[in-house]
């Protein structure tokens, strides 16, 4: 079930979106020219490595430059795949998360969720070496927050059947609680095979970035900018 939009309109033009969308089209675009030693240094440097992190965290010493790739490690992606299903999702969703809480509240709520969402897979993988990038635990923050908002807004999805793809429109909260139920059944399967700290989709990354933005939409959505009547809150 692949969303393609969605029927809610913004009142106002969603910068911070579209800028976001951009910065990862800039980077995404440089790793490209990279060749594959240049691309895994830059992946090394910037990508959070939890082994690293919880080492930093156990020695008390919080070295920032590896604290600092929880947030930089949100603007690599680790193709073509991962980078259009990420800035698809946040073209659709982010818009209307952004109206619902004005733009500088929307930069901060995607920040602080992108980088705290990584805490999660490093919970169940602290001992993984193996570096971490994307903007899913953010993206998926801003669907834990547009479930709360917007539940029953209109989206339309493609649904592959076998060989044929049909279009429908189903309420918001059917895409979106399909997709964390998703996170968290892949997720544990990872678990139970071991492999939560393998190379691969870091499934407790989005389980933790949706969960997170449910529960900081109520402290950064904008009462007067958010409609009551598509709202569970």
């Amino acid at each position: 079930m692949i969303p393609l939009r969605d029927n809610i309109p913004t009142l106002r033009f969603a910068y911070v979106t579209y800028l976001l969308i951009a910065l990862n089209a800039l980077v995404f675009v440089f790793e490209l020219t990279l060749d594959a030693a240049a691309l895994n240094d830059l992946i090394g440097r910037f990508g959070y490595v939890p082994a690293l992190v919880t080492g930093t965290v156990r020695s008390g010493e919080f070295d920032l430059s590896i604290m600092a790739t929880l947030l930089t490690s949100t603007f690599l992606h680790g193709g073509w795949v991962h980078f259009g299903g990420n800035m698809l999702y946040l073209h659709i969703f982010g818009n209307n998360v952004e109206d619902s809480m004005g733009r500088l509240r929307f930069l901060v709520f995607y920040l602080l969720i992108g980088a705290a969402a990584n805490i999660g897979q490093i919970i169940v993988a602290a001992d993984s070496v193996v570096p971490g990038i994307g903007a899913s635990g953010a993206i998926a923050g801003v669907l834990g927050a547009y479930l709360l908002l917007y539940p029953r807004a209109g989206v339309l999805v493609l649904v592959p059947i076998i060989f044929y793809v049909r279009l429908f429109t189903v309420p918001a909260f059917v895409v979106l609680v399909f997709w964390f139920v998703i996170q968290v059944f892949q997720g544990s399967l990872t678990l139970a095979a071991g492999e939560a700290g393998a190379a691969g989709v870091a499934f407790w990354v989005h389980v933790a970035g949706f969960v997170l933005g449910m529960a900081l939409i109520l402290l950064f959505r904008n009462r007067q900018l958010t409609g009551g009547k598509n709202t569970w809150l």
